[in-house]
């Protein structure tokens, strides 16, 4: 089994900053992109930034600029670092990845379980 564990998430005042994390563990044999999305209740899930395996980055227009994606491959682990946090940042934050495990030919998408990031006017 594979699992991703965000944390990070909490309330901050507008302008503050927020450090998440999503730490992959299980059986992982290799892990290729990995990437972050939010959502907000009753909306769809929208994507905030990606990273390739090799560390090549995308990010939405939305968070250009204020956010930084990066990983430790060692550690199976990615980060989005939030500056200049605004009130329409508020949602869930879920990374996901994509794995192959040590018995499966294929990648695999894998979701975490999400963080709730609140940021207050």
């Amino acid at each position: 089994q594979v699992q991703l564990v965000e944390s990070g998430g909490g309330l901050v005042q507008a302008g503050g900053s927020l450090r998440l994390s999503c730490a992959a563990s299980g059986s992982i044999f290799s892990i290729n992109a990995m990437g972050w999305y939010r959502q907000v209740l009753g909306k769809q899930r929208e994507l905030v930034a990606t990273i390739s395996r090799g560390g090549t980055t995308t990010y939405s227009d939305s968070v250009k600029g204020r956010s930084t994606i990066s990983r430790d491959n060692a550690k199976n682990t990615v980060y989005l670092q939030m500056n200049s946090l605004k009130p329409e940042d508020t949602a869930v934050y879920y990374c996901n990845a994509m794995i192959r495990s040590p018995w499966r030919p294929n990648e695999y998408l894998y979701w975490g379980q999400g963080t709730q990031v609140t940021v207050s006017s």
